[in-house]
């Protein structure tokens, strides 16, 4: 069941995708629309899954579920990377690519490889102060608090 993102608990599970580039404004009005959709139908063993969502920066889909009154399953969990995969293909973007780095450079926000961004941290491109954004976390709780962070408080610190 489609719920607002905002009135999901801090316990919801997150699942976040950050694109290779931003999607524009006609592209984010579809997606809106899909995300409604997937999520309005998204079950777990024929039971419906109270889940939001909110797209950030015109390139990271934030999915939130909260799992106390019914957790995912593999096959609900299956469904949501299925999904996923038709709007990377819809779409030609890359969405499930965790080996990409996005960061911010002012209000801009940067996608590099894995690679690329520890080159450019050798090189004092990017500090410890460098704003990242750590797309680990696993609940919205640790998404309002820890997700757009100094590299030096994030997985990213080993590289600056």
């Amino acid at each position: 069941m489609l719920v607002d993102f905002n009135t999901l608990p801090d316990t919801s599970r997150i699942w976040i995708y950050q694109a290779n580039r931003s999607f524009t404004p006609a592209e984010l009005e579809v997606i809106g629309a899909e995300l409604n959709d997937f999520i309005g139908h998204w079950t777990a063993h024929g039971k419906d899954l109270n889940a939001g969502y909110e797209v950030r920066y015109k390139r990271f889909l934030v999915i939130a579920l909260d799992q106390s009154s019914q957790s995912a399953t593999g096959c609900s969990i299956d469904a949501s990377v299925n999904f996923i995969q038709q709007l990377e293909k819809k779409y030609n973007v890359a969405l499930l690519d965790k080996m990409n780095v996005s960061y911010k450079q002012g209000e801009f926000v940067a996608y590099k490889t894995l690679l690329e961004f520890k080159a450019m941290a050798k090189q004092k491109a990017v500090s410890k102060n460098t704003i990242v954004f750590n797309n680990l976390v696993a609940t919205k709780g640790e998404y309002k608090e820890h997700w757009e962070v100094p590299a030096s408080e994030s997985w990213h610190a080993r590289f600056v």
